[in-house]
């Protein structure tokens, strides 16, 4: 019998690093005009691949408007990461203000349905 050590444990888990960007808003006024164009930046990210989540973040137990954002991104580099965040509409207005964290995925899972029948696809 193979004793499972954490070392190997940690040897087989994913390891893939990603950049987690965290905002809060900096101005509130023109937000709603600058929306429009960081939605469609962030479509934009997704469709690249560039993007493997997004969306707002609520204090907990709160039913209020949103504190703050969430945006993970698959990047080359810090710089490459930091680039793309800035360029970000509501980043680039100065209606939001941003940090960026190192994230690395270890552990996890993902659920995906492919149906033949109506070709559509369930993620859950």
């Amino acid at each position: 019998m193979t004793e499972t050590t954490p070392e190997s444990l940690y040897a087989a888990m994913l390891r893939q690093s990603l950049w987690v960007v965290t905002t809060r808003p900096a101005r509130s006024p023109g937000i709603q005009e600058a929306l429009r164009a960081h939605l469609a930046y962030q479509i934009a990210l997704e469709r690249q691949g560039t993007l493997f989540g997004a969306g707002p973040i609520f204090e907990e137990g709160d039913s209020a408007p949103p504190t703050g954002g969430m945006i993970i991104l698959r990047a080359g580099s810090e710089a490459e990461a930091r680039a793309i965040a800035e360029a970000d509409p509501l980043h680039r207005e100065g209606l939001r203000s941003f940090t960026l964290h190192r994230w690395l995925l270890n552990e996890g899972s993902m659920n995906l349905t492919v149906r033949y029948s109506d070709q559509s696809v369930v993620l859950g």
